[in-house]
């Protein structure tokens, strides 16, 4: 508040108590008059107040900045992280991580404890957790080439060979004559293929066997061998039977749909009075189990029609 808003303010009080005074005011607003002429006081407490405040911030320096570790600290580190190594080549990864956390809650701007970490994730099979700390040690010094060999190594075992590269790349404009980082930039380079943008490969379960043909047979269907394992490995709808979706999402279905169409190997099939009959029986709502389907001796048949074209 500026000095002249000061003057007014206390000329307005001032006048509040002469009214007070001199009966200038009704008995009936006497009372609220009082109340606002005590704003005086409270005025004066505040301006007082802000003096003080004002004058200890000028005079002290700020202690709201943050400080780094201390020497002891700095120390205590030092010995977590030799803990962590000794732990490391005696292979207890989980203690040996634990040891490098605690060297980095005591040190938290220390490359080298996350990186001694992100090896520690990467040797017991924890890559996202190593990418991780690889990436916060870089944070902390962006030239701390070892964290480049580590975030290299970490996304190559998740698959990642585009990244991985990049990240050797990286590590070599710091450092062009490090063996590590060439021979990781090599394996990488090495792994990457035309087909990398097409995505990820579609899901297919642990168990379902994945077919390296989709050749017709003589029947002009296509090649029906490992079917039922496949169907199996897809999940159940109602009666044991894979449900609509998983079969449509399943590039392996979808190829054969195609072809059966293409070359007119569908017709032949609906025509099977067994294959008929199980449709009857789908359609209204009695959903054959697989068991029950391969057990059929004329699907059988039909399988075995299908497999000796191959």
């Amino acid at each position: 508040m500026s000095e002249k808003q000061q003057r007014l303010v206390l000329s307005i009080i001032e006048f509040l108590n002469q009214s007070i005074a001199d009966g200038t005011v009704k008995t009936d607003d006497k009372e609220s008059l009082e109340v606002a002429a005590t704003l005086q006081s409270i005025f004066d407490v505040y301006l007082k107040t802000k003096e003080k405040v004002d004058g200890g911030s000028r005079s002290q320096p700020s202690s709201s900045l943050p400080q780094g570790p201390s020497a002891e600290d700095k120390a205590k580190a030092v010995q977590f992280k030799r803990s962590g190594n000794s732990l490391m080549s005696v292979k207890k990864y989980d203690e040996a991580i634990e040891a490098y956390s605690q060297a980095i809650s005591l040190d938290s701007g220390n490359p080298i404890y996350y990186s001694n970490r992100a090896a520690a994730y990467s040797s017991k099979g924890d890559h996202l957790s190593a990418v991780g700390d690889a990436e916060l040690a870089l944070a902390a010094d962006p030239k701390f080439v070892k964290a480049y060999h580590r975030l290299g190594h970490a996304q190559y075992c998740l698959s990642d060979y585009k990244a991985s590269a990049d990240a050797f790349e990286r590590g070599l404009k710091l450092d062009p004559s490090n063996v590590g980082l060439k021979s990781g930039l090599q394996n990488a380079k090495s792994r990457i293929t035309d087909d990398d943008d097409d995505g990820p490969p579609p899901l297919i379960p642990d168990d379902a066997p994945v077919s390296t043909s989709t050749g017709s047979t003589a029947s002009g269907l296509p090649d029906m061998g490992g079917m039922a394992d496949m169907l199996r490995g897809m999940g159940g709808g109602g009666g044991g039977m894979p449900d609509l979706a998983s079969l449509m999402n399943n590039p392996q279905m979808m190829a054969m749909a195609q072809q059966m169409m293409s070359n007119g190997g569908l017709s032949n099939l609906m025509q099977n009075p067994a294959v008929s009959d199980m449709m009857s029986r789908m359609q209204s709502g009695d959903m054959p189990s697989m068991e029950e389907l391969m057990s059929n001796p004329a699907l059988r048949n039909i399988a075995s029609q299908f497999g000796a074209g191959r």
